[in-house]
């Protein structure tokens, strides 16, 4: 059926044309809220690594975002360019599994339907987030999806309503 024979038919047909419209509308509707999940769900992953001697641990958000970063004792002895190199590859290692974190939830929300948008939305994170250099100081350590964390009371605390810790 041509577009043009499509629209002769609805146009000769009310009942039909709305009970069309009517189904596309509910099917939007449906994708638009497990988008919304995806997104919510994207927005609670926390991944964290830590370097090898444990000395230094970070916690990044799905956008690349530090949201936590711990020093042991180990790090007051580091001489200093040692101390930010050891946080900036332990922070890279953290965003490096971001890409697969979001792919992971863009499945489970979406399944297969728009694999498009999902490809160039995680190509686009793999871009931005590549896995550290073979040259740097790694471990081998995969990042660690952190478990999200709930205030018993979402009114305490950020004053940023779209945060939701």
């Amino acid at each position: 059926m041509t577009a043009a024979n499509g629209l002769g038919d609805l146009m000769g047909n009310p009942e039909e044309a709305a009970a069309r419209i009517d189904a596309w509308a509910e099917g939007f509707a449906r994708k638009a809220e497990r988008y919304k999940a995806a997104q919510e769900r994207t927005e609670e992953i926390r991944l964290s690594s830590t370097n090898r001697d444990g000395s230094v641990q970070v916690t990044v958000r799905a956008d690349g975002s530090v949201t936590d970063l711990n020093l042991s004792g180990r790090a007051r002895s580091m001489p200093l360019d040692e101390l930010s190199a050891q946080i900036l590859t332990t922070m890279r290692r953290a965003q490096s599994g971001i890409a697969e974190r979001v792919a992971e939830v863009m499945t489970e929300e979406i399944g297969e339907e728009d694999p498009q948008t999902r490809s160039l939305l995680v190509d686009n994170l793999r871009d931005r987030f590549p896995s550290p250099d073979e040259d740097e100081e790694t471990d081998g350590a995969a990042p660690v999806p952190d478990e999200p964390k709930h205030r018993a009371d979402p009114s305490e605390g950020d004053e940023d309503e779209n945060n939701p810790w």
